[in-house]
């Protein structure tokens, strides 16, 4: 079986590169898509060129279409280019292996499931959301602005009160954390959702196999009105695949992205950094795949990490 990898990278970083090479150094047969943006990231492509199969330059601002579209294109590259494979693993650059890539590919390659993919009903009791942040993302309008950028956190940590009026009117939505305003637009929601297409969400990190992804590709193309749509929403990457493949009735579809994240200490949508002390939580979960790390607050758990499983990936400088 081939395996592609499409790791999406916000910055890079020395943290970035070690992903890279713990994939490509796992002596299985897989492939690297890497998406990144040239205007926040100094990244050495050339140095690159043998380790990733394509590389994407496209700006990533978070909670806007721009991240997910990077994801589009990639399945575009794989089916126009006929490339052979046979599963898709969405990452970032802060994500990390917490088993075998070994163990993991071989997991994929026995499994009878079409896609790992954590979803759910945005308007209902089983959503992970309340029912007031599914509205804010799903019923407004968006329109990113970049004020705040210029200004220190201080600045921003004094504007926090704005937000109350999210809460005594229902016609707008302020979004600090995305730089974004949004304008209720109901009718528009009701014009492409109904009972038999209904609006799911969940993680956008997930593992999808070639039919998935074939069939997500189609669909973007043969439903613009929906796309179109998803472009002016808040986390869209949340919504758009969950919404296409469940809806399509056509896949087993396994409720588990196979990630671990903690959310428990949440920060504007940011989940918790990961350090040695989740190391006992981490390897009791069945994840395949754990985030956020970064190794500027502590680098010793992929250390831990690495060590754990050097004998699965064979000589590498940084184990």
């Amino acid at each position: 079986m081939k395996f592609f990898y499409f790791i999406r990278i916000h910055e890079t970083n020395e943290q970035t590169y070690r992903l890279i090479e713990y994939i490509k150094k796992s002596n299985t047969s897989n492939e690297i898509i890497l998406s990144y943006d040239s205007s926040s990231s100094d990244l050495d492509v050339e140095s690159l060129k043998y380790s990733c199969s394509k590389v994407i330059d496209i700006e990533g601002r978070r909670g806007t279409f721009l991240l997910i579209e990077s994801y589009l294109k990639a399945m575009k590259w794989l089916i126009d280019n006929r490339v052979s494979y046979d599963w898709l693993i969405n990452l970032s650059g802060q994500d990390y292996p917490v088993k075998p890539i070994s163990e993991i590919e071989s997991f994929l390659s026995e499994t009878n499931y079409d896609a790992f993919i954590e979803y759910f009903k945005v308007f209902s009791s089983e959503s992970h959301w309340s029912i007031q942040e599914g509205e804010s993302r799903y019923l407004f309008k968006y329109q990113a602005f970049d004020m705040l950028n210029k200004y220190p956190n201080w600045i921003k940590k004094l504007l926090l009160p704005t937000k109350l009026i999210n809460y005594v009117q229902p016609g707008i939505r302020i979004n600090l954390a995305y730089e974004m305003l949004g304008l209720r637009n109901l009718s528009l929601f009701q014009k492409i959702f109904n009972d038999d297409f209904i609006c799911y969400g969940g993680s956008f990190f997930m593992t999808l196999s070639r039919r998935c992804v074939e069939y997500l590709h189609d669909f973007c193309q043969n439903h613009p009105e929906v796309i179109e749509y998803y472009k002016r929403v808040c986390l869209p990457d949340e919504s758009l695949i969950q919404t296409i493949l469940v809806n399509s009735k056509k896949f087993n579809l396994c409720n588990d992205n196979k990630r671990y994240i903690d959310f428990s200490q949440t920060s504007n949508g940011r989940p918790k950094i990961l350090t040695i002390n989740d190391y006992e939580s981490i390897m009791q979960s069945d994840a395949h795949f754990a985030r956020k790390f970064d190794m500027c607050e502590d680098s010793s758990i992929l250390g831990v990490l690495d060590q754990k499983f050097t004998k699965f990936v064979g000589n590498s400088e940084f184990l």
